[in-house]
């Protein structure tokens, strides 16, 4: 019965990723719109920013009114952020859109903005409800599967545009209507279960300042900033791999599909795996084997040949796939009775995906490969945090 409880959640995991099209939107948006690439390039900012700003508030709300709830709240959020589109005809076919059409642009700047909160309030949910549809022992297993479900989610939106234009002459915004109609599934199925969440009899009622003097206790705010850079080194990777591509090996027109196929492939590869392998092994053990195998593929990157980067790509993505998710369930697991709190200020942690990158282009504007020395500080920060869970 555990496990049938767990289907529909991981169905949200997948509709958690759709959060993050607002990668592939930033080309997409600027070729559609004619727009700059700073202009497109807020798309980003519109979908990150509210990971910074609700995830607390989600957390305490959590606390009150239970996690089913809140996740079903991020359901419907996400889904009014879809269908805006397509009330000023963004739903699929081939269309000309004139680069003066500011009304357009803005409603897909709210539809994102709508996506980025709906996918933010799926994370604060989706993470620890996790532990309450798991069999004992498996909340770290089933929390990798379901981030490698979310990968697939976020991978839709660098296959599906290309794909629909080639075989059914549609275009990119065919993504409203799909994502809408599996969001509309996954909250039927959600609502149809019922989940028994487990909360500590000594645990006390959560608030913002209560969440945020978690972070007094050393190994709450070790975790957390350890969530800030990994995702801020993951976005920056994911940012400046396809430059990469084409700065230094010249591959201008497969680049985006080189870099999906070298890093966000082992990510979806390695959190699949990672749900078996964590059945076996130890979280924190395997934690430092993950950032082991980072730091080797981030080392691989500087010795010129173009097979041997290729290869510390592929690397670097196994070694990432599975470090949020088992910082979150290690946190978790260690003060199972502050789990809304944690679970907010973590997902609030991810707001480094939007602080991290712009450093490393910074540095990249230097020299593109000296940027990856940014993501690499950030890993072995982690490599740190790995070492005392290890001893914990």
């Amino acid at each position: 019965m555990t496990r049938n409880k767990a289907f529909p959640i991981f169905l949200a995991f997948l509709a958690m990723g759709f959060g993050d099209v607002v990668g592939p939107l930033v080309s997409l948006v600027k070729d559609t719109f004619q727009v700059s690439n700073f202009v497109a390039s807020l798309m980003t900012t519109s979908g990150f920013i509210m990971f910074g700003i609700l995830s607390i508030p989600m957390g305490v709300f959590q606390d009150t009114k239970g996690k089913k709830y809140i996740l079903s709240v991020g359901l419907i959020v996400a889904f009014f952020g879809l269908i805006i589109p397509m009330f000023f005809g963004m739903y699929g076919p081939q269309t000309v859109v004139d680069p003066d059409s500011n009304l357009k642009l803005y409603a897909l700047f709210f539809s994102i903005f709508l996506l980025g909160a709906g996918a933010t309030t799926l994370q604060v949910a989706g993470n620890p409800i996790m532990r309450d549809v798991s069999l004992p022992g498996r909340y770290s297993s089933n929390l990798s599967l379901g981030q490698s479900i979310k990968a697939i989610g976020s991978s839709m939106g660098f296959l599906i545009p290309p794909a629909v234009a080639i075989w059914f002459g549609l275009d990119w915004t065919i993504l409203f209507p799909l994502f809408a109609i599996i969001i509309v599934i996954t909250l039927i199925w959600v609502q149809s279960i019922r989940i028994i969440e487990v909360k500590a009899p000594e645990a006390r009622p959560a608030s913002i300042s209560t969440s945020f003097a978690l972070l007094k206790n050393p190994f709450v705010l070790m975790m957390v900033t350890g969530i800030f850079l990994y995702v801020g080194a993951e976005i920056s990777m994911s940012a400046k791999i396809p430059i990469l591509m084409a700065n230094v090996y010249g591959f201008t027109d497969f680049g985006l599909w080189l870099a999906w196929g070298l890093f966000f492939l082992p990510i979806f590869v390695g959190r699949l795996a990672g749900a078996f392998l964590l059945r076996k092994f130890r979280a924190g053990h395997f934690l430092m084997f993950s950032v082991l195998l980072s730091i080797l593929g981030l080392i691989l990157l500087f010795f010129g040949s173009q097979y041997v980067a290729f290869t510390g790509i592929v690397l670097v993505g196994l070694g990432f796939s599975n470090v949020f998710p088992l910082i979150f369930s290690i946190t978790v697991d260690a003060m199972p009775e502050r789990a809304n709190e944690l679970s907010g200020l973590m997902v609030t942690a991810i707001v480094g995906g939007a602080l991290v990158p712009p450093v490393t282009g910074a540095v990249a504007d230097v020299n593109v490969l000296l940027g990856f020395m940014v993501p690499a500080a950030c890993i072995i920060y982690v490599l740190v945090l790995a070492v005392r869970s290890v001893n914990r």
